[in-house]
């Protein structure tokens, strides 16, 4: 018997109906460079090294910001519940008009696009900081600067994941997708150290200032940024049915279509963390905000080296998504149950290592995978459905900590994700017409090998 490689984005997976909206447009071919890239390519390029730097001190804030937001939330209700709540409402716009956020990046200037919601985000943290500092905040303040930094998002999320496309080479955009998630965790593994001492020494007020100022590096760095040296993408024509194309289009391409199923079950059950860490910190780990930054940091120091070993892979096969889905599934399963903090924080560090891997993967696979025309909508749709879904799990894995405790909503979160995973993985590799053998004698050296249908028909 022969085995066919293991489960690539073959014709078989990458085949779309005819007379599909995908069949119109053909998407850019998805061949990966035959040597790997190093680790820090992309920063090469001039235009990416300016975003990179204000996306650097920009998202140090954000974490400093978001780390603030949930303490103070927990110390005006006491309620993970209301943390979930407060999540919710910042991921819960994408779910409603994140389709037109990407059709906005797909029709204008998406430089000019990140400069207004900057200035935009920038207000809204001032807002927040003003109200914290003079001891006026109340719940329903922060829901509302949430909810209003989650309509700005609606359009900042598909012009910021797509206009790395504008700024480097073909072959240097998953090396630039991983390097700002990358960029991400790195701010995750300062921000929340930092968040706990200024909490600590001078109250959430003054965090909320520093991400208000954070803001001015990313204004700075895309108005230093030059437009020669910029490749625009094409822009979408107005007419009619655009949301609607998208939306077929991802249906139709399975290497778009699987990687949102698998990032809809990871996010919406995975990616918990604000939820699951505050709740861990107040119930199970002496409830001190030094704690919870700690957590985080253990969090990100995993995240950031998982976005760095991405950052040097060039595989676009599907099965690596689903083996890195059903490995974050595991390993939270196994954070359920923990028996302390110590076996806890290095499960902690292991799943920010896959978890990571597994996101950037997704997201570089779907860009590359997407014709460039219909590249804003199709990661509006991929946002929508990773934004989308965390509304939906933090309202459900906040009922359950309350109700069970965190221990108890962690192992329920990974058998949902596990079970996910494998069940996705069977109906993809019947989709595209291959079945896994099972090989007891190891004839072949593989335990298991990955064969078409037809030709496991003619070797019965």
């Amino acid at each position: 018997m022969t085995s066919t490689p293991p489960f690539t984005s073959t014709p078989a997976l990458a085949t779309t109906p005819a007379g599909s909206a995908a069949s119109a447009t053909t998407p850019e071919p998805t061949s990966e460079p035959a040597r790997r890239p190093s680790t820090f390519a992309a920063l090469r390029i001039r235009n990416y090294r300016l975003y990179f730097g204000g996306q650097v001190v920009s998202n140090t804030g954000t974490w400093i910001s978001r780390i603030a937001q949930d303490w103070l939330v927990l110390q005006l209700t006491g309620s993970p519940l209301a943390v979930g709540i407060t999540t919710a409402l910042q991921f819960a716009p994408m779910a409603f008009f994140g389709l037109w956020g990407g059709l906005i990046a797909d029709r204008y200037s998406k430089r000019r696009l990140l400069m207004i919601t900057q200035v935009v985000m920038a207000v809204l943290a001032t807002v927040l900081a003003v109200l914290a500092l003079t001891g006026a905040v109340q719940v329903w303040h922060v829901y509302a600067v949430a909810l209003g930094i989650g309509l700005v998002t609606v359009v900042d999320n598909p012009a910021r994941q797509t206009f790395v496309n504008e700024m480097v080479p073909r072959d240097l955009v998953r090396n630039a997708v991983s390097l700002n998630v990358g960029n991400f965790q790195m701010a995750r593994l300062v921000g929340p150290a930092v968040a706990g001492v200024l909490i600590s020494a001078v109250g959430v007020g003054l965090a909320f200032a520093v991400n208000a100022v954070t803001f001015v590096a990313v204004f700075c760095a895309l108005a230093a940024i030059r437009s020669r040296d910029l490749v625009p993408s094409a822009v979408a024509p107005r007419g009619r049915g655009q949301v609607r194309e998208a939306l077929r289009y991802a249906v139709a391409e399975p290497r778009v279509r699987w990687p949102i199923v698998l990032i809809f079950f990871v996010g919406t059950f995975g990616f918990n963390w604000p939820i699951i860490l505050s709740a861990y910190t107040q119930q199970e780990f002496g409830g001190q905000a030094q704690v919870y930054g700690w957590l985080n940091t253990a969090l990100a120091v995993g995240s950031l080296a998982g976005a760095l070993l991405a950052a040097r892979t060039t595989s676009s096969r599907l099965w690596v998504q689903f083996a890195a889905a059903l490995g974050v599934g595991l390993l939270i399963l196994a954070m359920g149950l923990a028996p302390g903090i110590a076996v806890f924080v290095v499960l902690l560090v292991a799943t920010g290592v896959v978890s990571i891997m597994f996101n950037s993967l997704n997201n570089s696979t779907v860009q590359l995978a997407t014709d460039p025309v219909l590249r804003g909508r199709v990661m509006s749709i991929y946002m929508l459905v990773f934004m989308g879904g965390i509304p939906v799990g933090s309202l459900i894995i906040g009922a359950v900590t309350d109700a069970f405790g965190p221990a108890v909503s962690q192992t329920i979160s990974g058998v949902i994700i596990v079970v996910a995973a494998l069940a996705s993985g069977v109906i993809a590799m019947r989709q595209a017409g291959l079945r896994p053998h099972l090989d007891l004698h190891r004839e072949s050296g593989h335990l298991m090998t990955i064969t078409p249908v037809d030709e496991r028909v003619r070797a019965a």
